[in-house]
């Protein structure tokens, strides 16, 4: 059997590997990118104050503001078909860790842009809320900044 005869009797799944492989390197670049503006964003903020105390009543405030952080981040479809294949043999999701990390991070920085804004040092008492979206998820932190 020559190669033409090869490539043609496995076309289809010649691409789809080929399809998978190029989802896969944009998906990992995408997050990848992501993750160095999130720490770019973190290190330009890391003056501010973030604690999840409740009942902690800092000293000297002259001023509360009530500040929010909203992201939604779309799941990449192919790294869910290796948690797809991973779930079965009971492995841990890095997939989802990875995903709820970058989400966490990003609604706190935007929270943290917020309180910035308002001209605050510190947020305190943050919480977080999630739900999942088809094809995604979405965290929402929130707290009180302070002056």
């Amino acid at each position: 059997m020559d190669i033409e005869a090869v490539l043609f009797r496995y076309a289809d799944w010649i691409f789809a590997i080929v399809l998978f492989v190029v989802g896969w390197y944009f998906g990992t670049r995408a997050e990848k990118k992501h993750l160095a503006s999130l720490q770019k964003d973190e290190s330009d903020l890391a003056h501010i104050t973030v604690s999840s105390e409740r009942f902690f009543e800092p000293v000297g405030v002259r001023d509360s503001v009530f500040v929010t952080g909203s992201v939604v981040i779309a799941q990449d479809r192919f790294k869910l078909v290796m948690a797809a294949i991973m779930s079965l043999f009971g492995k841990n999701l890095t997939v989802y860790e990875s995903l709820l990390d970058r989400a966490r991070r990003e609604a706190v920085v935007r929270a943290k842009h917020q309180a910035n804004h308002a001209g605050c040092h510190a947020i305190y008492g943050i919480r977080f809320e999630m739900c999942d979206i088809d094809g995604g998820v979405e965290v929402l932190a929130y707290g009180v900044a302070v002056k």
